[in-house]
């Protein structure tokens, strides 16, 4: 295997070992067992959190919007320390033990000792979209421009087909959990908690291994947080006159909002609004996780044909028809369709997203994490607002479908900016757009 092709097979890797965290932990099993185990202590789905009552999917909606709340705040720092001192690598590391312990844990969580599940539950979520932060920003240091959306769709491929590998066997111990000598089906839920934080650590050694080291020459008399404060300031003042790369992030602020609060709240959905059981909806996750695999490639390959804002485009026009559909969905074969059409716009939507802010990166920058931290930082914030307001809709009118339509208004708005910023008629691979 040549240097490079160890560099790309390294980077994707990472996506490998973290994803089953947003697959079993955000997507499916967490959020269903907290739902069961809350309900079945609580004897209803009303709960008490530090002697405040809740229901407990708007507190869960609440607890995903907390953990990338907090790295939103915290990440542009830390991303610019580690442009500054070269401790991008570190700082990958530093998230990824955090994250994978936090889930590890997860296992001491019986539904009566709430708190704990919840502190728990928002540590994992900072651990995994910090570690983002600093892996995304390796993407433009390993290849070139021209491969950003290849590379990009196979980094999302990978953690699909390793996510879905680990939920199917989490799956199969849960549902035959007698045969594996558990008393309780609960415990062998809480078993793949403990499997999901193992993973995540254990494959990410093969990243850590092979990425592009730390540059420990990078010091100075400086503290740390004094120069990545310098770090953060100087990427700012470049976005702030780059008018391409602020009108993009305003729409994927818009359109991910939608996005971000249907990945992480479809299980609840579905389990609240259908009564779905467990074993129907980790179905329909496994059915969105393989077809997010085509999506990823499909998408990239429409955006090399005709160019990135048209791929984006024809994504959200998807995405509209998929929140007007899930109003009115009443049955599983319904969810199932449903399932399948999500899986298709939300492999690609991720993957030429992520590329397409790559291409927008200045030549030969040596600020990629600074520039990487906009991003992440404007994806947490949106998923902070799409959590929280899908959250505080179903608080406010008792339904989570009501949530479905709020949605649709995020996506008309990224909609909207795409198509009058220009962006639809130019072919985004050189970074000057």
């Amino acid at each position: 295997m040549t240097e490079l092709k160890k560099l790309t097979h390294a980077w994707c890797m990472y996506d490998w070992a973290n994803s089953s965290y947003l697959l079993v932990i955000t997507s499916t099993i967490f959020p269903i067992y907290f739902n069961s185990i809350t309900r079945s202590v609580f004897g209803g789905e009303q709960v008490m959190f530090f002697g405040h009552q809740m229901t407990n999917t708007v507190l869960y909606s609440y607890s995903v919007s907390a953990a990338f709340l907090i790295v939103a705040i915290i990440s542009p720092l830390l991303s610019g320390i580690a442009d500054s001192g070269g401790r991008r690598l570190m700082f990958l590391k530093i998230f990824t033990a955090i994250g994978s312990i936090a889930t590890f844990s997860l296992y001491w969580f019986r539904g009566y000792n709430v708190e704990y599940g919840i502190i728990m539950s928002v540590l994992a979520g900072v651990g995994y979209s910090g570690s983002l932060v600093f892996y995304n920003a390796f993407l433009p240091e390993i290849t070139t421009k021209d491969k950003y959306d290849k590379l990009s769709a196979r980094g999302y491929a990978y953690g699909y087909i390793g996510s879905v590998i680990l939920l199917v066997i989490s799956f199969g111990i849960i549902m035959s959990y007698e045969s594996f000598g558990f008393v309780e089906k609960s415990s062998a839920v809480r078993v793949s908690f403990l499997m999901v934080g193992v993973w995540w650590m254990v494959f990410a050694q093969y990243s850590f291994y092979h990425l592009p080291s730390d540059d420990k020459s990078a010091k100075n008399e400086q503290s740390w947080f004094k120069r990545g404060n310098q770090e953060i300031m100087k990427v700012y003042r470049w976005v702030k006159d780059m008018p391409s790369i602020k009108m993009y992030l305003i729409a994927f602020f818009f359109y991910s909002t939608g996005v971000q609060a249907v990945m992480h709240l479809a299980a609840s959905f579905g389990e609240k609004e259908l009564r779905l059981e467990a074993n129907k909806l980790i179905i329909t996750i496994v059915i969105i996780q393989i077809v997010a695999i085509l999506g990823a490639y499909v998408f990239a390959a429409v955006s090399k044909r005709f160019n990135n804002g048209i791929s984006i485009l024809i994504m959200l026009v998807i995405w509209v028809g998929v929140c007007l559909f899930a109003y009115q969905t009443q049955t599983a074969l319904e969810f199932y369709g449903l399932a399948f059409v999500v899986g298709l716009v939300m492999g690609g939507i991720q993957s030429i997203s992520r590329s397409t802010f790559s291409k927008l990166i200045p030549e030969n920058s040596i600020d990629n994490t600074s520039f990487f931290s906009f991003y992440d930082v404007v994806e947490k914030l949106s998923i902070v607002f799409g959590t929280f307001s899908f959250g505080f809709v179903e608080y406010l009118t008792g339904s989570m479908r009501n949530s479905t339509l709020v949605l649709v208004f995020y996506f008309l708005i990224g909609i909207a900016l795409l198509s009058f910023s220009g962006f639809l008629k130019k072919k985004i691979y050189t970074g000057t757009v």
